[in-house]
């Protein structure tokens, strides 16, 4: 690995399985994510994906399986049950309300309320306690020159992808599930998300990363966990196989190589 993972289980799937009008979309998904690693979930179209973070946000539920989260399982049927869970899927819309301001995105639904005993009764904002937060958040996580004022469709894809993984780290989000998160990006705003991850990472949160790029997965991820047909077909670390092997992987082709235990 490119880095020491914290040898702690974040994540652990077991023997998910998921069907559609009798279509078996999951068949018996496995894999964990420890504390600080950045994982590549991999596969073709149609291999699976969607519907297992689809799974892990609590917009469906598996026929089969457990997902556990620390040492606790956990029935994610909802999508607050998922935030509850320390889960937060980045997906590529971003689910950001453009017209409202970055601190505004940040804290919506977690809104801060006024100190004072009334207006607190009166659901009154604390605007300046929620600017400082938003202030320390994006510095803390290298993002300093984010206009907190700003709103969201003024900003770059970068920065709005920036808001999108802050707001999840704000949440309280120990597993984030980024899906294609640099699909849309130049080259210099996908090197700043690339060292937002990074530093994600070193503070112990696991990332599950979505993409195609293997270019990307291969400077980026510790490991990749590949799914074929709807099940998880290889487990490897990401310094023990080259790009051709994991193509190899997703197309079917390499599966006698390395076979998830």
């Amino acid at each position: 690995m490119k880095r020491t993972a914290l040898d702690q289980t974040a994540l652990k799937v077991s023997g998910l399985y998921k069907s559609f009008e009798g279509i078996n979309v999951l068949r018996g998904v496995h894999f964990t994510v420890n504390r600080g690693e950045v994982v590549a979930l991999l596969g073709d179209n149609g291999a699976g994906k969607s519907t297992l973070v689809q799974c892990l946000a609590g917009l469906t539920q598996p026929d089969q399986g457990k997902i556990q989260v620390g040492q606790i399982e956990r029935t994610i049927c909802t999508p607050s049950a998922s935030y509850q869970a320390g889960i937060a899927v980045v997906h590529q819309d971003l689910a950001l309300v453009q017209g409202l301001s970055v601190v505004e995105n940040l804290f919506l639904n977690r809104e801060i309320l006024h100190q004072h005993r009334v207006l607190k009764l009166l659901g009154w904002l604390d605007k300046k306690a929620m600017a400082r937060k938003a202030k320390k958040l994006l510095q803390r996580l290298g993002m300093p020159l984010i206009n907190i004022n700003a709103p969201v469709n003024t900003l770059s894809g970068g920065q709005k992808q920036a808001v999108a993984i802050i707001r999840a780290v704000y949440a309280g989000a120990e597993i984030i599930v980024m899906d294609e998160p640099t699909a849309a990006l130049g080259a210099e705003q996908c090197a700043r998300l690339v060292t937002l991850i990074r530093l994600l990472s070193s503070q112990g949160i696991a990332i599950i990363l979505i993409s195609h790029n293997l270019q990307q997965v291969d400077t980026l991820c510790d490991r990749a966990v590949i799914l074929f047909q709807g099940q998880s077909v290889a487990d490897v670390a990401i310094d023990e196989v080259s790009q051709a092997q994991l193509l190899g992987y997703m197309n079917g082709i390499e599966l006698g190589i390395a076979q998830a235990s």
